[in-house]
Order: structure tokens, then sequence, then C-alpha cells
């Protein structure tokens, strides 16, 4: 065990060093592939025996709060790593392969509070955002894949939000990514009970002024989202989907009433990273976004397409980035659709 730790605090330390977003470890028969995700790139780390491997997902898996003795079912858990500097969040999950488990960890920095001009590309588009939330009900929704920063703009809302005027402000997430204060952050555990339903009724009687739902994942919690909306409340969720023209159709195949989306959904925002480039090296990555509001939006869920010039998409976006010089011709051809 003393081992496992000692390999773990270099591994970790690695990745902080290197300002690692995931870890990755693939199993073989002989040995485990480490792999670094850094600025959206996975980087292989480097390569260690399986025998060590075997232990370290022990370690792991016992020190997280896993059952160490499954191995035949996905499992998730939590750990706090700290440094002299910083204060971290480590959150991991196990996922059965051929006669093995592989691992993924996601480290979350609890100390780094991004403000929003540093997560959009384009001033522009963060205006419109702030313009958004002034609303004091309907629902704001913030769609992209795993990792494109969904989570992390919406704490960045709420801190701007809150830094303004006091909202009783009520947070449903699965996991917590990170503390924030002044907000009732409350943690969804089904084993527990406490499911996104739940949870929202229960968030509901605390009288808020904001609610934000972690992720809509089905039709129970879209209903429960779009409802809470609809009774003057500030709504702020996440979803899985491609673009906004993508979020809409989400939406209604969750059997989401077309009427009530009329009128509670102020506005959708699709994520995209992009690694800027800085002296010829990639030093951070911003956020583009395709917005839909207002107009663009009634057209959209009336089943409308917009005119070429109306919308800034994410093809275009890309363009303009690449035009300005805030990403190389490699990806921005990589991403051209």
């Amino acid at each position: 065990m003393n081992n496992s730790f000692t390999l773990s605090e270099k591994l970790l330390q690695s990745a902080v060093k290197l300002q690692a977003s995931d870890i990755h470890f693939y199993p073989f028969i002989d040995k485990a592939d480490i792999y670094f995700r850094i600025l959206g790139k996975r980087i292989l780390h480097k390569t260690i025996p399986i025998r060590h491997y075997q232990s370290l997902l022990t370690y792991y898996k016992f020190t997280s709060g896993m059952d160490i003795g499954e191995v035949r079912k996905p499992q998730n858990g939590t750990l706090i790593h700290d440094t002299l500097e910083q204060h971290f969040s480590l959150r991991l999950s196990t996922l059965p392969i051929h006669h093995m488990e592989s691992l993924a960890i996601r480290i979350l920095p609890q100390e780094e509070s991004l403000s929003l001009d540093q997560l959009f590309l384009f001033p522009a588009q963060l205006s419109k955002i702030i313009k958004w939330i002034s609303n004091r009900s309907g629902i704001i929704l913030f769609t992209g894949p795993t990792g494109s920063g969904k989570t992390t703009t919406l704490y960045a809302l709420l801190q701007t939000i809150l830094a303004e005027k006091s909202y009783q402000t009520i947070t449903l997430e699965d996991p917590i990514e990170k503390d924030i204060h002044d907000i009732l952050q409350v943690q969804v555990n089904e084993k527990a009970g406490i499911t996104y339903q739940t949870g929202l009724k229960a968030a509901l009687r605390h009288d808020p002024d904001i609610i934000m739902v972690g992720e809509i994942r089905d039709r129970y919690t879209a209903e429960f989202a779009f409802d809470a909306s609809l009774t003057g409340h500030l709504v702020l969720s996440t979803l899985h989907a491609k673009d906004t023209a993508g979020t809409v159709h989400r939406l209604l195949e969750m059997g989401l009433n077309l009427t009530d989306l009329k009128q509670s959904l102020i506005a959708v925002a699709s994520l995209q990273l992009l690694p800027i480039i800085t002296n010829n090296n990639v030093t951070r990555r911003a956020a583009i976004m395709e917005l839909l509001d207002g107009l663009r939006l009634e057209k959209q869920l009336a089943g409308e397409k917009y005119l070429v010039n109306d919308f800034h998409s994410f093809d275009h976006l890309r363009k303009k980035a690449f035009a300005y010089g805030y990403i190389d011709e490699e990806v921005y051809l990589a991403n051209k659709q």
C-alpha cells in the first residue's frame, strides 16, 4: 500500500505540474499505459508493469470509497489531493473491461476561479450571456460534450451574479465539483434517495431565487427544471447536445411540451473549447459559443431555418478565430465541418 501511495503521489504531482485535467489508465496483459489530458490533448505519460497498476487500482478504490471486491460493475469515487499551493478534488471512475478494470481520474482545482472574460474567446458573446442572467425567471441551458466547460461556465456565472446581488441560490450536482461560498450545494446521491427529482422538490421549499441543475439527464429532470422556471425561478442547467439546434431536438425528444419551451426557455449556449495560441505555443483553452435566443430561438422552436448571415455557427466562429490568429491551421482544419 505504501508503494501505491508513493506512485500515486508522483503521478498526481506530475499531472498537477503539467496542468492535466484527466488521468487515464489503460491496462493490458503485462502493462498499463497512463495518459494525461492536457489542454484537451491526450498524451502518453508513462507505462508501468501490470502488477503495479493492479496495486494502484486497489489503493484508489479503497481510499475513494469504492468496493474493492466489485470488478464487474462500473464504480465512482472521490478523493481529496492537497499540495502546498492548491487544493484538488479528484473524481474517480472504473470501467470493467476484458478480465480487468480501467480507471479514469478527473482533476478539479478548488481554488482556481476563472472569471467570465477568461472563459470566452469573443467579448461580444460574454456580453450577451450577462444579459441573459439578468432574467429573474426562465431557464438557460449550456450544452456540449463532456469536458467542454459547461459546469465551469455555470460556476463562473453564479459567482458573477452573487457578487452583484444577494440571491438564495441552490445547486443540485452529481458530484459537487467545487465548493462555492454563499451557495447551498446539494449532492445528488441516488443510493441515499436524493435524486435530481427529490432534490428539486426539496430545493423549491427553500424559497430559491436561482437553481442550478448540474445536468438534465432524462425527461423527469427536464420537466421538473422547466416547471421550476415557470414558477418564478431562474434555472441554469446543462445538457449533452452537439449544438443549439440539437439541444431543441433533444428537449422535444424528451417529451417536453413545445408551449412550455416557448414560455420558459430564455436561451441556449452550446460550448466548444479551442486551444489558444500565444507566441506559437498553446497557453490555454477558451470557449466559442453558438448562442440561440430571441428571434432565432423563436424560429428554431417554430421549425424555421436561420438566414445564413443571421447566426454565428461553430464553423463561422472557428474561421473567425483562425483569421484573428487565436488558433493555428491544424486546429481549424481538424474541427472544420
